[in-house]
């Protein structure tokens, strides 16, 4: 229950949110920064609580920015106002980080890089906080536009190691957006006793008991309502379907007696997003407005100031205005803001001007809207371009230029993640008189729109129809469509049916148009999917070797054009060493380029391939790094990684809860391939802890669904589970699928793994030296240590003691120092009931309680990295490396960076 609370700027019923912002401000001034978002319905008092933020905060630097309706598609408006009041502190940046401000804010030629942008704009406001705390009050959030919101989730995520304070406010209801993981607090209702306590001082109208409590019945404790209602005539009519629409129609009702030039300034102020008295006051000229009579008219209503800028009274203010006018007055306001927008300066504002003051189709604005499209998109304003691109295809009077408009703003609308959108737009044009071309292009359209819609499964099949159309027109292009639709089948998930379907329409596809002795992608996964292994291997080791077909050597190899494919068929041959030059590709692409979808496409499989190398400090530094860009940006969570690195850790209730929220999120999202990665670790961990029934059950569940390289993967599981429970005709059937496997790629994980599976089906113990021999010269430390392991056994139980112990000392020496717990353990027993003494591993005290990020933060600075170097790397300031690395010191029992190099695990 709120209590009533009187504070000096005369807010009521707001102590719960008072002690939210103090609580904020106060963490900040102490150097621990964080953000509060607050909820609510229009008129609800968020701003005056950002009012109240700040005459509460004595000796912060204050500065503030606005979302505006107008604005919401030009990009980097809401961050540029944000940071106007610090970029005196520009030249103070690194050279790279100030170029990417300027180039979002318009100061320089270039491409927005979003992975620099965050950065800069959280050093900037750092360093503008250095000499004292800075307060950041964001209203109106909902209308921020989409690369600021972004922008200012990713700051607010990344300062609670500075003195920064960042407020929000968010009108309800609005979209889920960036800005929903943050904080956040809901700004409800006055209770009766504040609403009627706020009427009571705040009301100059005299009101009889009856209409105050019809006021208060109709406001529901909203404080604008109840401001504005008695203005109205005390209430509304009874069929106001919000209280939102009914406090506009109070602002409105104050336009009733103005002179028609007056409303039409007010207007055209409405129309105008910026504010600014050098676009309001040419434009009223143009109209010849006498701008003092008309100007003063318009500020006695009270809905509007005009000094330095043009402020409404409340954004409702603006909107009640505006919708206030006939079409026809809006239209006008429109045309002579475009007038006087300058081309040059501003020319898509000016576009968009235009755009609303015509009445019907106008291929001028079109044009003119198509290139601000079309900038917007080089400036990273994936909204905007949306926005602009659809407005040109409206005003389109040619047919065909208008459907490759709409087709093009569909792409638009998914490139800025308005999927819904996007879907509604392309069924414009399903009727429309298309070519074949044009129907391609919506067939690929629809196939990008379900992909995205997790749970429509009818992605790869709008692909696979593009490629049919195109089988004709274009071959190439048509298996490229063949190939996209195998990459989304794989994302869905082969137990679907779905990749069946696609490579069996493959296989009639139009020949490769290649030389006779080149590879073809499309022709070695056909092989694959009909269970031709011995053929199709090799087709793929060439593959993965070869050079890109068009630029020949200066390409370098074809899978940098499919990475993610070419990862999971390095996995197929056996591969680890490909595999580690994909990845190691991947990230210094991405660290180039600036873009944290490839570098978290690089990290992911990075960290899968040092989990199964045994380097599981490297897999958890990955871990960190790429867990770093997808908070900082959002992203959704990514699994696989880390089912590897629990599955060969063998921790067994953190491995299986991690298992269960993997398993959930795979089946909420409809993601096979993430299903079969949860049933692989399974088998490996329950491999690694001797429980063999339920690693049998995995690993069956992990090879039925035919899912790319991970089939392959658990086959060695499920032949040791099998040999163990006694099932010689599942471990033999699985040796078989194995064995056509690796003998195809020939390398020597592959055979090594092949070997010791085969000795313990057999029982030969030939087999058990092959496989040791063989991944002697394998990275993959565990299934070397498993050989020895697996080979100890054996021995031990045909009575050879010496000969098991050596192995299984080998075995225990190597799992143990890798920090594979469950198979070392398991590696222990066999010793101690050989009647060995097994020593236990040493381990430095504190090193288990890192967290992820403090174990990656401390890996780097041991080998030499400094804080700023390593918070570029996990996109946060150089305060917060320097804090965590306390946290470090501390649970290490260590004082310096230097000691950090003599710390087991971190060199």
């Amino acid at each position: 229950m709120r209590t009533s609370v009187h504070s000096p700027g005369h807010l009521y019923g707001r102590r719960e949110e008072f002690g939210r912002i103090d609580e904020l401000t106060t963490a900040a001034r102490a150097g621990r920064g964080g953000a509060l978002v607050l909820r609510g319905e229009a008129g609800i008092g968020k701003s005056a609580l950002l009012d109240h933020a700040r005459r509460t905060a004595p000796g912060f630097l204050v500065i503030r920015a606005s979302g505006s309706e107008g604005e919401a598609e030009l990009p980097f408006a809401g961050l540029h106002q944000l940071c106007v009041p610090a970029l005196g502190h520009l030249a103070e940046l690194p050279a790279q980080r100030r170029e990417a401000l300027q180039v979002a804010f318009g100061l320089a030629t270039g491409v927005p890089d979003e992975f620099r942008l965050g950065l800069a704009t959280l050093e900037l406001l750092a360093t503008a906080a250095r000499e004292r705390p800075l307060l950041c009050l964001i209203d109106d959030a909902h209308w921020l536009d989409a690369a600021s919101s972004k922008a200012l989730a990713f700051l607010a995520r990344r300062i609670s190691s500075e003195p920064v304070a960042m407020v929000f406010a968010v009108r309800l209801p609005s979209p889920a957006g960036e800005l929903d993981g943050l904080p956040g607090l809901a700004v409800d209702g006055l209770n009766d006793t504040d609403a009627r306590a706020l009427l009571s001082a705040r009301t100059h109208v005299t009101l009889d008991e009856q209409v105050r409590q019809r006021i208060m019945a109709e406001a529901r404790g909203n404080p604008l309502a109840l401001l504005e209602l008695p203005r109205a005539g005390g209430f509304a009519p009874p069929d106001s379907p919000s209280v939102p629409t009914r406090i506009e129609r109070g602002f409105q009702a104050r336009l009733r007696d103005l002179p028609d030039e007056a409303r039409l300034l007010l207007t055209i102020a409405s129309a105008d997003p910026t504010g600014d008295p050098g676009l309001l006051w040419p434009a009223a000229q143009r109209l010849d407005l006498d701008v003092t009579t008309t100007g003063a008219a318009a500020a006695a209503t009270g809905l509007v100031d005009f000094s330095t800028r043009v402020r409404f009274c409340h954004p409702l203010a603006r909107s009640a205005v505006y919708r206030a006018a006939e079409a026809s007055r809006r239209r006008t306001a429109h045309r002579v803001l475009g007038e006087v927008t300058d081309p040059v300066v501003d020319p898509d504002r000016r576009a968009w001007h235009r755009a609303q003051a015509g009445i019907g189709p106008d291929d001028d604005v079109a044009e003119e809207l198509e290139r601000s499209a079309t900038r917007a998109r080089s400036r990273g304003g994936a909204v905007a371009a949306a926005a602009f691109m659809e407005r040109a295809a409206a005003l389109s009077l040619d047919a065909t230029r208008r459907t490759a408009r709409t087709l093009a703003a569909v792409q638009a609308h998914l490139d800025a993640g308005t999927t819904d959108t996007a879907a509604e737009l392309l069924t414009t044009v399903e009727n429309a008189a298309l070519d074949e071309l044009q129907r391609v292009a919506v067939d690929l359209l629809r196939g990008k729109i379900a992909f995205v819609r997790h749970h429509d499964n009818n992605g790869p099949m709008f692909m696979l129809r593009a490629a049919r159309r195109l089988s004709e027109l274009d071959p190439r292009r048509s298996r490229d469509c063949f190939l996209d639709a195998v990459e989304m089948s794989l994302a869905v998930g082969r137990s679907s049916g779905v990749l069946d379907k696609v490579l069996a329409a493959a296989r009639t596809a139009a020949p490769a148009d290649t030389a006779a002795d080149s590879p073809d992608l499309l022709d070695a996964l056909a092989l694959l999917a009909t269970d031709r292994h011995g053929e199709a291997v090799p087709l793929i080791q060439r593959l993965l070797t070869s050079p890109a077909a068009e630029g020949g050597v200066e390409d370098g190899p074809m899978w940098r054009h499919r990475p993610a494919l070419a990862v999971m068929l390095a996995s197929e041959v056996w591969d680890p060493h490909t595999h580690a030059a994909i990845t190691d590709w991947l990230i210094k692409t991405g660290q180039e380029s600036g873009s944290p979808l490839v570098l978290r496409l690089g990290l992911a499989p990075m960290a899968s391939l040092a989990a199964v190398c045994g380097d599981l400090a490297r897999a958890t530094t990955a871990i960190a790094e790429e867990e770093a860009i997808a908070d900082a940006f959002g992203g959704p969570p990514v699994f696989y990684h880390r089912l590897h690195l629990a599955a060969m850790r063998g921790r067994r209730e953190e491995a299986l809860e991690l298992f269960e929220t993997a398993a959930a999120s795979a089946t909420e999202r409809g993601t096979g391939q993430l299903i079969a990665n949860v049933h692989w670790a399974s088998a490996v961990l329950n491999n690694s802890l001797a429980d063999y029934p339920a690693a049998l059950a995995a690993a069956r569940r992990a090879t039925e669904g035919g899912e790319l390289y991970l089939a392959g993967f658990a086959l060695p599981e499920l032949v040791e589970a099998a040999v163990r429970c006694g099932e010689p005709d599942a471990a033999a059937a699985a040796l078989h699928a194995l064995t056509e496997r690796t003998e195809a790629g020939g390398t020597p994980s592959g055979l090594g793994i092949a070997a010791y599976a085969r000795g313990l089906v057999t029982g030969d113990e030939e087999h058990y030296r092959q496989a040791v021999e063989h991944l002697e010269e394998s990275p993959m430390l565990p299934y070397r240590a498993r050989a020895h392991l697996l080979y100890g056994e054996w021995l031990r139980r045909q009575g050879r003691r010496r000969d098991g112990c050596r192995h299984l000392r080998i075995a225990h020496e190597l799992l143990s120092g890798a920090g594979l717990e469950a198979f070392a353990r398991r590696a222990a027993d066999e010793l101690r009931a050989a009647g060995e003494r097994v020593r236990g591993r040493s381990t430095t005290p504190g090193y288990d309680q890192l967290t992820a990020q403090e174990a990656y933060i401390a890996r780097l600075v041991a080998t030499g990295a400094t804080s700023r170097e390593v918070a570029t790397r996990l996109f946060l300031s150089p305060r917060t490396i320097d804090a965590h690395l306390r946290n470090v010191f501390r649970k290490l029992g260590i004082t310096s960076r230097r000691q950090l190099k003599d710390v087991p695990g971190l060199r």
